[in-house]
């Protein structure tokens, strides 16, 4: 028996399973959730969640929907595992922790409805042209002589007409370097997001879709963006810029830090990075999550490091910290990694 299932209790039929949760037990598991992806958990806490589950059927019914939708988005890029690494550092009690409670439950429970085969599986991805896989970066050459380099967990679709050449990025990020020549202007090279498009004028660049936002870097002469629902604002990005933009709204640019992309040559760069945004960025080229304790989320994080051993970044991290790589099996079977304070080791701030 899985030490995910309720001890004698037995799934209920469909219907029931997908029947609407009740906002207030939607919360409490999300709390739930919170709290057993934090850290260890001891066994009075393991008993005091079996014990909330089995008070009402509502509440089974909402922690099964909670593991349905952890299992069905394992190994996949979601707003619900980013919103859930984030809302595990939020200390308890805290306006940060209500928010997050109310994101992720918003998430789970779609509408107070079940979440559908469409809303589970990022059907767009998995049918894209061209994917790559968690840890893995692909070249392109492109037939207008163009290159294209996918980063880790990227899906995107070409669609090259006689009157533009376009590109659908569906998921993760592309640094593109662009053909040169007459066709440049008879034939514009776009890329298209969920919030919009970004239009080459001659250059190498890179694009990442993010959760609810495009980021676009340009390394090479510039690109012109342009929010799906802007109406006729646009923004020229030119070399050493970047910026956001959503659907409506386009940030001031800032300088980039690099003149190319670290993840293109297998590395990983941070100049006095938060550990926990550092693992957050490290994690999307492993299959396994990553974290830390709280109490080790505000230690800076400088240097370079290669993204084709994980294991090895984690072990330089643990050492400088003093802190030490645990291997977490949750309650439900996932495996994560997770950099832990040692019993007496005192960090370091590089």
């Amino acid at each position: 028996m899985s030490a995910a299932s309720h001890p004698g209790r037995r799934s209920g039929p469909a219907s029931q399973t997908t029947a609407p949760v009740p906002a207030n037990v939607a919360d409490q598991a999300v709390q739930w959730l919170i709290e057993l992806q934090a850290g260890e958990p001891s066994p009075r806490m393991r008993e005091q969640w079996l014990r909330w589950r089995s008070l009402h059927p509502d509440n089974e019914r909402a922690w099964q929907r909670i593991e349905s939708v952890n299992g069905s988005m394992r190994g996949l890029p979601s707003p619900l595992k980013s919103a859930l690494a984030q809302a595990t550092l939020t200390p308890k009690h805290s306006a940060q922790r209500r928010h997050a409670v109310k994101t992720l439950a918003a998430l789970v429970f779609v509408s107070a409805g079940a979440w559908t085969a469409q809303e589970l599986v990022p059907w767009r991805q998995w049918t894209a042209q061209h994917r790559t896989r968690i840890g893995e970066r692909n070249t392109l050459l492109l037939d207008d002589g163009s290159q294209l380099v996918m980063n880790t967990d990227s899906a995107i679709d070409v669609a090259f007409t006689a009157s533009e050449r376009r590109i659908r990025l569906v998921a993760g990020e592309i640094l593109i370097t662009t053909a040169r020549g007459p066709q440049a202007t008879a034939r514009p090279f776009l890329i298209e997001t969920a919030q919009g498009e970004a239009r080459a004028l001659g250059t190498r660049y890179a694009v990442r879709q993010l959760a609810d936002a495009t980021l676009v870097s340009v390394y090479e002469a510039a690109v012109d963006i342009h929010p799906r629902r802007a109406g006729e604002r646009h923004l020229v990005l030119l070399a050493g810029q970047q910026s956001q933009f959503t659907a409506t709204e386009i940030t001031s640019p800032w300088n980039t830090e690099e003149s190319n992309p670290a993840w293109a040559s297998g590395m990983i760069i941070a100049r006095g990075l938060r550990l926990a945004d550092f693992l957050a960025e490290l994690g999307r080229y492993s299959r396994l999550p990553i974290s830390c304790d709280p109490g080790a989320a505000d230690l800076r994080v400088s240097g370079s490091y290669p993204l084709a051993d994980i294991g090895k970044v984690l072990d330089t991290l643990a050492t400088l910290f003093s802190l030490e790589v645990q291997h977490v099996t949750r309650f439900w079977g996932e495996k994560s990694l997770r950099l832990t304070r040692t019993q007496s080791g005192t960090n370091r701030v590089s």
